[in-house]
């Protein structure tokens, strides 16, 4: 798409708005990733923590791709944004086995934009005619960069489903994706292109890593780790996305040897489901793990390894944010944004049946100081801890998850 070059001034007015595009204010940014992030066509991607981080990523290089080309050269056609962050999130989109109507998201920030711009080009000039001529350009300018930046993208998401659609890769891919839907694949055959026996215990696991510039190959390290944990040479290993892996392994991997590993390899995240036996196991474990996974996400939570046995209470607390939000404050009250010590003391204390001996033994503190501590967090609690220390434990569950206890 073209249009007639704008007069010099209007190249001067959309200088000046490209340059505050560049810095956009920290709401407008949460308001465009939380549209993007919203709606049926875009469910599974938002509940993918790698797949939102890579479309939060990817509205930001969009905007200032667009903003820095009309800081050097106002007015004229931006070419499609072919760069690294979109193409990578097309990708992972494609490894999940989504469609171009993911895409859909662009259209959906494109809407935010033209308002966010719309308001800039308000602040630049007060002339209607110079108004006019300025969105006239500009909306033209964004109304093409989308479209083409759309068209590129879905031709690498054609490109890559090409790729993955041969090679062993695939094949194991597919079969997988069999298992978890409950599609009709006998399991002597699910077995023969998996290379994984089906009828034994299975724990699912999910690798993946949120940070843009880790080392991909330290997800393949972990996943071996997480074999050596549970005592096998190797697992079943799929490539869910470019910063994900999906694994099965038989029987159950130890905490303490897989935690220790975990230490050497920085950014890596992992989330581990329940053991069960059989292709249901098989099912069910993976789906364990990315209940685990989200949780993690959910919560911002700054814990690398969690087994599902260990959040599952937290997870079905905290589905509906704002209500755990609100549980939280109406049991903990003050006792939420209390010193550290006093959450441990009472999260301890509950932990040991509420026996003040072994909970002062197991902090390595004189027994008088926990019941102190303990006088103090009862003090910051709505109701005495005596009549509903049940609430009052899965909430400091709740906040361990979230990095506050």
């Amino acid at each position: 798409m073209s249009w007639p070059p704008p007069s010099p001034r209007i190249r001067e007015l959309i200088r000046q708005g490209a340059e505050i595009a560049l810095t956009p204010p920290a709401d407008w940014i949460a308001e465009l990733d939380a549209a993007t992030l919203a709606g049926e066509a875009v469910r599974q991607i938002a509940a993918d923590p790698v797949l939102a981080a890579g479309t939060r990523r990817t509205n930001r290089s969009n905007l200032l791709f667009w903003a820095a080309s009309n800081v050097r050269a106002p007015g004229e056609p931006v070419p499609a944004n072919d760069t690294e962050a979109p193409v990578a999130v097309a990708r992972d989109i494609v490894r999940r086995g989504l469609d171009e109507s993911a895409l859909d998201a662009y259209r959906v920030g494109e809407s935010i934009a033209v308002r966010m711009w719309t308001q800039i080009a308000c602040s630049l000039t007060d002339d209607p005619q110079e108004l006019r001529e300025l969105l006239d350009v500009s909306l033209r300018s964004i109304a093409s960069f989308v479209d083409d930046t759309v068209g590129a993208i879905s031709a690498r998401m054609r490109a890559e489903r090409d790729e993955l659609t041969r090679g062993t890769h695939a094949e194991r891919r597919e079969t997988v994706t069999l298992l978890l839907e409950g599609a009709p694949i006998t399991r002597k055959r699910a077995e023969s292109r998996l290379g994984h026996r089906l009828d034994q215990t299975h724990t699912a696991a999910i690798i993946w890593t949120d940070a843009t510039d880790t080392d991909l190959l330290l997800l393949d390290r972990a996943a071996d780790a997480l074999a050596e944990a549970a005592g096998q040479l190797r697992p079943l290993s799929v490539i869910a996305s470019a910063a994900t892996r999906w694994l099965w392994v038989h029987g159950s991997p130890d905490a303490g040897r897989l935690g220790a590993a975990l230490d050497h390899l920085p950014d890596v995240r992992i989330a581990i489901g329940s053991p069960a036996p059989g292709v249901d196991g098989f099912r069910r474990s993976h789906l364990d793990a990315l209940t685990t996974q989200q949780m993690l996400t959910r919560l911002t939570s700054p814990s690398r390894l969690a087994f599902h046995h260990e959040i599952e209470l937290v997870a079905l607390l905290t589905a509906d944010p704002e209500r755990a939000d609100r549980f939280l404050a109406r049991t903990l009250g003050g006792l939420e944004t209390a010193p550290p010590e006093l959450i441990e003391t009472l999260s301890v204390f509950l932990a040991e049946q509420c026996n003040a001996t072994r909970a002062a033994a197991r902090l390595f503190t004189h027994r008088n100081t926990l019941l102190r501590r303990l006088a103090r967090a009862d003090r910051l609690l709505p109701r005495p801890l005596a009549e509903h220390p049940v609430e009052v434990g899965a909430a400091l569950r709740v906040l361990q998850w979230r990095g506050h206890g």
